[in-house]
């Protein structure tokens, strides 16, 4: 069975999936830095915004008050967004400054969605399972995430990118992440597609081996880390 989906399909399903969110779909969009979850995104929100879907997306990035806040910055996500989308009323957030160290005094608007694409590290973490319409994780291997984020934030970040590796498989070890997400993504695939219209799903993952587990519709066809 082939491993290629196309990102319309899915928007369908998300679609055609519940709200859990008040009147919002929220779908989390996890896996490690540099993984590739922010291309995936991007990809997914242009489908479902070419089938007529208001989307938000918020990157957790802009949430976390620097390198260690891989895990506490989430207070901030349920009071800035989850709980006024929650109440159908719009949210607003401030963006983390990474070269400045701090917070933006303004606030970022963000108008009730139809669907709200949460992407980052730690997004599916089992305190928001329960609401989402959609769970992913992005994977792709150590030595490819961590040469794709030196690339990105220069040689002399390269010690935090490594202690934020370690963090990151603690949370994952203990959230059993890619054993609870929907569908496992393929960060780095080697497979014939089309990477603007269509995703591959990790090597050894059949298509529904994790259908289901958000509670949702079935998907079985479809200077900072």
């Amino acid at each position: 069975m082939t491993q290629v989906r196309r990102y319309a399909d899915l928007a369908a399903q998300v679609l055609a999936g519940p709200a859990r969110l008040g009147p919002v779909r929220w779908v989390a969009v996890d896996g490690r830095a540099g993984s590739g979850k922010t291309t995936f995104a991007a990809r997914l929100a242009t489908a479902l915004r070419d089938a007529g879907a208001g989307v938000a997306e918020v990157h957790t990035d802009d949430l976390l008050a620097g390198w260690a806040d891989i895990e506490t910055f989430w207070p901030r996500l349920e009071a800035w967004i989850l709980e006024p989308l929650r109440d159908g009323r719009d949210a607003a957030y401030q963006q983390f400054d990474w070269p400045g160290g701090r917070f933006s005094d303004e606030w970022v608007k963000l108008s009730v969605p139809d669907v709200l694409i949460v992407e980052g590290v730690t997004s599916a973490r089992g305190a928001g399972r329960p609401e989402l319409t959609l769970s992913v994780c992005v994977l792709a291997g150590h030595d490819l995430r961590l040469a794709r984020g030196v690339a990105r934030d220069g040689e002399a970040l390269r010690p935090q990118w490594l202690r934020w590796m370690a963090d990151e498989e603690k949370h994952f070890a203990a959230e059993l992440t890619e054993e609870q997400v929907d569908l496992l993504i393929d960060g780095s695939p080697a497979v014939p597609h089309d990477p603007e219209t269509e995703y591959v799903l990790a090597p050894g993952r059949r298509a529904g081996d994790a259908a289901g587990r958000s509670g949702g519709a079935d998907f079985q066809h479809g200077g900072r880390p």
